[in-house]
């Protein structure tokens, strides 16, 4: 079992973040769709009013061991805000490198973000998850999340590319 510690992201992480968000799309069977680059990254996220935030975790070496510390996962997340319960935090992304999945890193940054949550005043913490994704699914309902799809028929949905600029009139 390797040691891992869930800090706040840097900018120098930005690379390592990028890679992951690739090999997630990959997972998800939607590499076509990951635009973004290590530079939009650092812009969105690290100037004086992020888009987002990120946590990642870091595998550290045990004693001895003279292996340098390794992102061995992260979680991207923001603010939102509901007409009916106020504060909300996403998690937009959570994934943790199929090496070091199993051992408890994932929960570990999905507490982490709760923390967030619990500190800023949130009342609630969503995220959203594809509907083959069972793993994932049965390890949020295990931490205690609600389905909200199956408890309230939600659906979702987003404009994107034309059809957004063209509701914009443009």
């Amino acid at each position: 079992m390797v040691f891992v510690q869930i800090r706040e992201a840097k900018e120098g992480d930005c690379g390592n973040i990028l890679r992951m968000i690739r090999e997630l799309a990959e997972f998800e069977k939607l590499s076509d769709q990951v635009k973004i680059g290590e530079e939009d990254l650092r812009a969105d996220g690290f100037g004086e009013n992020p888009f987002y935030h990120c946590l990642v975790a870091e595998s550290l070496p045990g004693p001895g061991e003279s292996q340098e510390p390794c992102v061995v996962g992260y979680g991207l997340y923001y603010f939102i805000y509901s007409t009916w319960k106020g504060r909300n935090v996403y998690l937009e992304d959570i994934y943790v490198k199929p090496e070091y999945q199993g051992q408890g890193i994932g929960s570990k940054i999905i507490k982490k973000v709760a923390e967030v949550a619990v500190d800023k005043g949130c009342s609630q913490f969503r995220l959203s998850v594809l509907d083959w994704n069972k793993r994932a699914m049965d390890l949020y309902k295990a931490l205690g999340a609600q389905d909200l799809t199956e408890a309230e028929g939600w659906h979702s949905f987003r404009f994107e590319g034309e059809v957004m600029r063209k509701l914009a009139g443009k």
